[in-house]
């Protein structure tokens, strides 16, 4: 049986601050927040959201990306976190479940440590704990440091395999969807040097023994950008943390094995462990 998707699209003011978010499925289930990787809309998300249909899924462009102000004067991760829970209290939640990717992964560790009682349970995609993480490939990384692949599709398509790894290069459309979205919403130049500064300055390694969550972390064991140890890292650290290795992973697995990870993201969050723990336990 095929479902409607109903989107809801606005601004909201979080202080001084307005962010563009997008509600899918306004009122079914418990929310879920998906906190995107740097310079990336909430838009991007898409692939994956199609299908968590049976749940209210939010997103939103940080500052300085898509269609989100850009702020005044830097931030600090603990400062977006503070932007974050204000988002959900606007919003007229309680409590979400939060899944971050990559830099989104960062701020919802950051999120779930100043405010835990805000997180239900975590989802940590493709992500490491800051500035005590195992670094990735350099390649990777000096393509990332630049925000040009949002204003130049061809360039991003050139350098996608180097940056993302995986399976990307086997999925010409998603490359193609993706690279027109990011040019039509693309950051500003200093937007995405802020949220490059604000994680430069950023670690989480001291704290995560102290998270309360039930944490799913999902590595890719072909990601350029973070590498697999970073997600044995933050599994092993987080006291109800468990850990998902895809294989053939690349940054993105999150999208072009979107039905997949979707599936393993709805098992966790509706009975707190995943199909993919529990057959890794068994084989163990």
């Amino acid at each position: 049986m095929s479902t409607t998707i109903r989107t809801k699209s606005s601004t909201v003011a979080v202080g001084m601050q307005r962010l563009r978010v997008t509600v899918e499925n306004p009122g079914v289930g418990r929310p879920l927040l998906l906190i995107n990787g740097i310079g990336a809309t909430g838009d991007l998300f898409g692939p994956f959201r199609e299908h968590l249909q049976d749940r209210e899924t939010i997103a939103f462009d940080a500052p300085g990306v898509g269609g989100s102000p850009t702020p005044w004067a830097p931030y600090s991760m603990r400062k977006m976190a503070g932007i974050v829970a204000g988002l959900i209290d606007e919003l007229g939640h309680d409590q979400v479940d939060v899944l971050g990717l990559s830099w989104g992964g960062a701020l919802a560790q950051e999120l779930a440590h100043r405010h835990p009682e805000m997180v239900h349970r975590l989802i940590l995609t493709a992500t490491m704990p800051g500035m005590t993480s195992v670094p990735g490939r350099p390649a990777a990384l000096a393509v990332l440091m630049s925000p040009a692949r949002y204003y130049s599709p061809s360039y991003l398509k050139r350098v996608a395999p180097t940056l993302y790894g995986g399976a990307i290069r086997d999925n010409p459309d998603l490359l193609d969807e993706h690279a027109k979205q990011r040019a039509a919403r693309p950051p500003t130049q200093l937007g995405y040097v802020y949220q490059l500064g604000a994680i430069q300055r950023w670690a989480s390694l001291q704290w995560l023994h102290r998270l309360p969550h039930r944490t799913l972390v999902l590595a890719g064991d072909q990601d350029p950008i973070v590498r697999l140890v970073n997600g044995k890292l933050l599994a092993r650290c987080i006291p109800d943390g468990r850990l998902h290795v895809v294989e053939g992973g690349g940054h993105l697995f999150l999208f072009t094995r979107a039905a997949e990870m979707a599936d393993i993201v709805a098992d966790f969050l509706d009975t707190g462990a995943s199909k993919a723990h529990r057959q890794l336990r068994a084989r163990t």
